[in-house]
């Protein structure tokens, strides 16, 4: 399985891209593994950090209730 952002020739993760974000979070907005989502190790970081980032703007939920 191919990393999403090397296949594509992204460098960078935009935290202001949520469709983006919201494909590697789960139902219960948890983000999701690297295992599951098939993301290198370096993308991984840098997706985590994204989503942590829109997180705290209010652009993604914490928490679904």
């Amino acid at each position: 399985m191919e990393c999403f952002f090397c296949k594509h020739n992204l460098k960078g993760i935009d935290f202001k891209d949520v469709k983006t974000l919201e494909k590697f979070t789960s139902g219960l907005a948890k983000i999701r593994a690297k295992k599951r989502t098939g993301v290198c190790s370096l993308h991984q970081r840098k997706l985590a950090k994204a989503i942590k980032r829109a997180r705290h703007l209010g652009l993604l939920a914490h928490t679904i209730k």
